[in-house]
């Protein structure tokens, strides 16, 4: 999700060079937007796990790109109408610059944006009687966000999502800690978070946010093993941060059943029958697991998995047609839990 980061300069030549049939990544929309046209140019799947922007639903990939995470779509109306059900009735934001935070940056006559998770969200909570006040942007890579803190504020609104990534830990100290109340903070799956170790105890406490995905309780004996084997690895502990884990999991799982499907690693063959293994096409036997899938599939028959992070059932453009977003709330200890409502 590191924006500034461009590892992929390096990276994606280096995966292509060696002849990889797909590629996962990247966790930012706007990161994978950089080197898309690269690798599908190549005759190579990219499979993201947890890109959300709606500008990759049209975007002329050659077939060749997929992913596991909904569409920002989803996300922003769930967002939206959660502020407004909790009485808010004027709604402030700061937003990150590019395809995930405003989409193309278009806006509407009300000056509010109409694309990307902002424009989303925006549509919703108005939909829902609301009022947006303020939406100042900042660039990937800025460090200083004292202007657009200032003037979100000076709207008065009586909330602020803040779409952003690593950036919240710079934004949520000097929001917060000026005045603004935990409370009438919302976040989004680019910074829900553990955070712990980053913040005194309370600054989050209330804070509300958006995630797609299952709620992570529910599948305590995927995570526990995922965490498990990571620390077999000589890695730190999760410390129950597993974002887009499940969906990490499934972009492989379903590679390599459409791989076997196809009978073959040449990228464009595999994405041919992704639909298919995802339940697409609809005539498929249920599956959970990868060695069930593969049994049908060497069986004859069609097999539709339906993976850790839930039913899948990608549609033409490669996009998940079902998916879940849960609510998280903070705690004391600026640690996050599903939200009871």
């Amino acid at each position: 999700g590191d924006t500034d980061n461009k590892a992929y300069e390096t990276e994606v030549p280096r995966l292509l060079d060696a002849g990889v049939s797909a590629i996962i990544g990247a966790a930012s929309s706007g990161t994978s937007l950089q080197f898309i046209d690269q690798v599908v140019g190549a005759g190579v799947i990219q499979f993201s796990p947890a890109n959300t922007s709606a500008a990759l639903t049209t975007y002329d990939d050659k077939g060749l790109y997929f992913r596991t995470a909904p569409s920002d779509v989803l996300q922003g109306e769930v967002l939206g109408n959660l502020i407004a059900a909790d009485g808010i009735q004027t709604l402030g934001m700061i937003v990150l610059n590019d395809s995930y935070g405003n989409g193309d940056g278009a806006k509407d006559a009300a000056g509010n944006f109409i694309s990307g998770l902002a424009g989303f969200t925006t549509a919703a909570f108005v939909a829902a009687g609301g009022e947006v006040v303020s939406q100042p942007t900042f660039n990937t890579g800025d460090t200083n966000f004292d202007a657009q803190i200032a003037e979100v504020t000076a709207a008065n609104p009586d909330a602020i999502v803040l779409i952003t990534f690593e950036e919240l830990k710079t934004i949520a100290p000097k929001l917060i800690g000026g005045g603004f109340p935990a409370d009438k903070v919302y976040l989004v799956d680019g910074n829900v978070a553990n955070y712990s170790e980053d913040f005194e105890p309370g600054l989050l406490e209330g804070a509300k946010g958006t995630v797609p995905g299952l709620n992570l309780e529910t599948i305590a004996d995927f995570t526990t093993a995922l965490n498990d084997n990571w620390v077999a690895e000589g890695n730190a502990d999760l410390e129950s941060v597993f974002a887009y884990g499940p969906e990490s999991y499934d972009a492989v799982v379903l590679l390599a059943l459409a791989s076997l499907e196809a009978g073959s690693v040449e990228g464009v063959d595999v994405a041919a029958k992704l639909q298919e293994v995802s339940g697409g096409t609809g005539d498929g036997t249920k599956c959970t697991t990868f060695a069930d899938c593969a049994d049908i599939i060497i069986g004859g028959g069609t097999a539709d998995y339906d993976g850790v992070s839930g039913p899948i059932t990608f549609n033409e453009v490669g996009d998940p047609t079902e998916a879940s977003i849960q609510v998280y709330q903070y705690l004391n200890d600026n640690t996050s839990v599903p939200y009871a409502g």
